[in-house]
């Protein structure tokens, strides 16, 4: 690790179990915090407001002191903090300071909740607010909504080896550690290796390894079975400004790459995860486009959209991120990002995750889609049967499919749609109340295979009875089924049983 600028040094062991036991001692911890807050002051924080939160964090007990110092970052007492925290100790190591009867924090510590409801904690910059500024260019980001996303899309273990390249303040290292026996993280950033090691060590993760480089450079030659990744996928005009959120690489260039050298660090049947912005541009189908980086890889896998920005929605975005609304140069640089997406013919920024598996077929399969509505988290516990059921239908011949057995996935229903007293619904609508949440309208055919396929039978003789019974050409049913069951599978409506 290259040197680490300011006050920063190597957190020592028994001052991280001993500041873990107070923070866990008073409560501290998401679930502490949340309570304590309330609804109120959190939708306030949320809006930059602190005045709510202030007042309820009033007072000299140990769980309102220790937000106001690290989550809300306002100095305390030096006497209260003296009373509670081991004030000497964190500020020789960088994470208090102690001036003129006040202690204040130096970083942010906030609480973060693990796998099993085990508290765990991540060490950053403090939030840079509004009027104070900008963020310094190796400015280290807390835990946030992507962090969440990304941690509950996380696959289960076990695994021997796993990757967090761009660890950042080292929060996905955390969920490493619950599914891996060595769990290794990355970043350009020696403060972020720095932060992440504290994050680490106040979460009682032992062992993680931290390396500093660019990409994949810090583990060449080397494989893992799970690699996750929440990188700098901002796109901008400018060379990079902030290490956490921006590359050197142009456009969405820099999630092409990670996905197109993770292959080479994958072990057979790994997986890699991560985030990503890619560009809407004018004539092109964003599907081909990040379908496209994937082709070849020999990785089977899933790429969801979540969401879509307009360019200008995009720039505000990230402009408010690093607090330059209302700066002189917010115009300037806002034209300039207008421009350049103008002249790039980009007419959105999608946001959302690309998940692979090292298959090493010749037929592997992507599924590519965007899914904007609500889905049940977390996504990792069930993420493998969306990627199998994928790959299933992908595979299946229309012969092979008729032979197959399969039965109705958990969870679905059906839903009738038509005018009261009517012989035939108007519309008939397969629903996942579990998983997904999708929904596909289906015909008479498909709602009948639905409502007996279990498994025992082949697809093809269900056919024919269903055939049989809504008085329809059997060879007719069993041309026209396979295209529509094909997609149902690899939707997870039907599971292939044998």
């Amino acid at each position: 690790m290259g040197p680490v600028p300011e006050s920063l040094r190597p957190f020592p062991r028994r001052l991280a179990d001993r500041l873990r036991r107070i923070l866990i001692d008073a409560d501290y911890t998401v679930s502490g915090v949340r309570d304590r807050l309330g609804g109120t002051a959190a939708r306030a924080l949320a809006r930059e407001q602190l005045v709510p939160a202030l007042r309820s964090t009033g007072g000299e007990e140990g769980l309102g002191l220790l937000l106001r110092l690290w989550w809300l970052q306002e100095p305390i007492s030096e006497k209260s903090a003296r009373a509670l925290l081991p004030v000497d100790e964190l500020a020789e190591h960088g994470l208090l300071s102690v001036a003129d009867g006040d202690v204040r924090a130096l970083v942010h510590l906030g609480p973060w909740e693990l796998e099993e409801g085990r508290p765990g904690y991540v060490v950053s910059d403090p939030t840079v607010r509004p009027g104070q500024g900008v963020p310094r260019p190796d400015h280290v980001v807390g835990s946030g909504g992507a962090s969440a996303t990304l941690s509950k899309l996380i696959v289960d273990g076990p695994f021997e080896r796993a990757l967090d390249l761009g660890t950042g303040c080292g929060v996905q290292a955390l969920h490493l550690a619950s599914r891996a026996t060595e769990v290794v993280g990355t970043d350009l950033n020696p403060r972020a290796l720095r932060m992440a090691e504290m994050s680490c060590a106040l979460s009682g993760v032992e062992g993680a390894e931290m390396r500093e480089g660019s990409l994949f450079d810090p583990v060449e030659d080397e494989r893992f079975g799970l690699i996750v990744s929440n990188p700098p996928f901002v796109i901008t005009p400018d060379p990079a400004r902030y290490t956490y959120r921006e590359s050197d690489m142009g456009g969405d260039a820099l999630c092409a790459e990670l996905v197109r050298r993770a292959p080479d660090h994958l072990t057979d049947g790994g997986w890699c995860q991560l985030l990503g912005n890619w560009l809407h541009v004018d004539g092109e189908d964003w599907r081909d486009r990040v379908g496209g980086w994937v082709a070849g890889t020999g990785c089977s896998g899933w790429v969801v959209q979540r969401d879509v920005q307009d360019p200008a929605e995009y720039v505000e975005l990230w402009l408010r991120d690093s607090c330059e609304h209302g700066s002189p140069e917010y115009t300037r640089r806002y034209d300039a990002w207008l421009d350049y997406f103008e002249r790039e013919g980009v007419e959105g920024v999608g946001f959302g995750w690309i998940c692979l598996r090292n298959d090493g077929a010749q037929d592997a399969a992507v599924r590519v889609e965007e899914l904007r509505h609500e889905i049940e988290q977390p996504v990792g516990p069930y993420l493998p049967g969306v990627v199998d059921g994928a790959m299933t239908a992908h595979r299946l011949t229309d012969a092979a499919l008729l032979s197959t057995h399969v039965a109705l996935a958990p969870g679905v229903v059906e839903e009738r749609i038509g005018v009261p007293g009517a012989p035939d619904p108007q519309r008939i609508v397969l629903r996942q109340e579990n998983g997904l949440h999708r929904a596909a309208q289906v015909g008479t055919v498909e709602a009948a295979l639905a409502g007996v396929c279990d498994g025992t039978m082949p697809v093809g003789p269900l056919l024919d009875a269903i055939a049989q019974l809504i008085e329809q050409d059997p060879a007719r049913v069993r041309e026209d089924a396979p295209d529509v069951l094909r997609s149902l599978i690899a939707e997870g409506f039907f599971r292939v049983a044998r």
